[in-house]
C-alpha cells in the first residue's frame, strides 16, 4: 500500500511574507522647554522696573508683577538682582545717569550746577516715585552720582576747604532731592482720576486755606495767599539754588 507524502514545509526564512513590517522610528529625543531667565540680564530687568514704576509706584513694584511683565519666573530674576531694595537702587541709578548724561558740557561752574538741578527737578517731576527712590538710596550711586558734579563745581567756584566743599555741596543736594522730591509728591497726591495733575486746583484750594487765616497770627502767609495762585514751581526751585550759590559767593574765603 503506497504512503502519501507528506509536503514539505519551506524554512521560516523562504516563507513569503504575508504582513508589511514597519520598522519603529527611533523615539525623538526630548525638546527642553526654552527657558525664559536664560534671555534676561540685569539691564532688561531694570528696564522693565522703570517701566513698572511708572505705571504703579514704588507700591506696585513687586517680584510677582515683574515677573509678569517679563514672562519668567520670579526665580530667574533673583539670580540677577538680589531684592526689592537692590531693584529699585538699580531703576533709580539708571535714570539719574541718564538725566545727567543729557547736559550739556561746558559753562560756567554756577551755569552747570543750575543745569544739574534742573535736570533732577524734571527727572523727578515726570516720576515721582524717583524721589522716593533717592531717599532710600542715601549715600549710594544713584545720590553719588548727583552730588559729584556738585562738588566739583563747588570746587570750581573756588571753595577750597574740604569742609566747606562739603557744607556747600550737601546743601545743594538736600535742597534739590527735598524740593524736588516734595514737589512730586504734591502733584501726585493731587492726581486727577484721568491721570493729569491737577495743579491748579491745588494752588487754589491752598490758597483758599491761606486766605482764610487768622491775620493776627499768620499775617505772612496768609499775604502769600494771591502770589502761591499763580507761582511757576521750577522757577521758584531756581531761585533756591541761585539764592544758596549767592550765599556761597558772599562767603568769605580763607587768606
Amino acid at each position: 500500500m503506497a504512503t502519501a507524502k507528506t509536503p514539505s514545509v519551506p524554512p521560516a526564512a523562504a516563507r513569503p511574507d504575508t504582513k508589511t513590517r514597519r520598522t519603529p522610528a527611533p523615539a525623538a529625543a526630548p525638546v527642553a522647554a526654552p527657558r525664559r531667565g536664560d534671555a534676561l540680564t540685569r539691564e532688561g530687568i531694570v528696564e522693565a522696573s522703570i517701566a513698572l514704576l511708572d505705571s504703579a509706584g514704588v507700591g506696585g513694584l513687586t517680584f510677582r508683577a515683574l515677573a509678569e511683565r517679563l514672562a519668567t519666573g520670579p526665580g530667574a530674576i533673583y539670580w540677577h538682582i538680589d531684592d526689592k531694595n537692590d531693584l529699585l537702587t538699580a531703576a533709580c541709578d539708571a535714570v539719574v545717569a541718564r538725566s545727567l548724561a543729557a547736559l550739556a558740557p561746558g559753562g560756567t561752574p554756577r551755569a552747570h550746577i543750575r543745569a544739574v538741578a534742573l535736570a533732577m527737578f524734571d527727572a523727578i517731576d515726570a516720576r515721582p516715585w524717583l524721589g522716593t527712590a533717592l531717599t532710600q538710596a542715601a549715600g549710594q550711586l544713584p545720590v553719588v552720582r548727583i552730588l559729584e558734579p556738585l562738588g566739583q563745581q563747588v570746587r570750581a567756584l573756588g571753595v577750597v576747604r574740604h569742609k566747606a566743599q562739603w557744607t556747600a555741596a550737601n546743601a545743594l543736594l538736600s535742597y534739590i532731592l527735598g524740593v524736588a522730591g516734595q514737589n512730586a509728591a504734591n502733584a501726585q497726591a493731587h492726581r486727577a482720576p484721568s491721570g493729569q495733575g491737577d495743579r491748579a486746583g491745588l494752588l487754589a484750594e491752598v490758597a483758599a486755606a491761606w486766605s482764610a487765616l487768622d491775620p493776627v497770627d499768620y499775617p505772612f502767609t496768609r499775604s502769600l495767599a494771591g502770589q502761591l495762585r499763580e507761582h511757576d514751581d521750577r522757577e521758584d526751585f531756581l531761585a533756591g539754588i541761585d539764592l544758596i550759590l549767592a550765599g556761597l559767593a558772599a562767603t568769605p574765603r580763607p587768606r
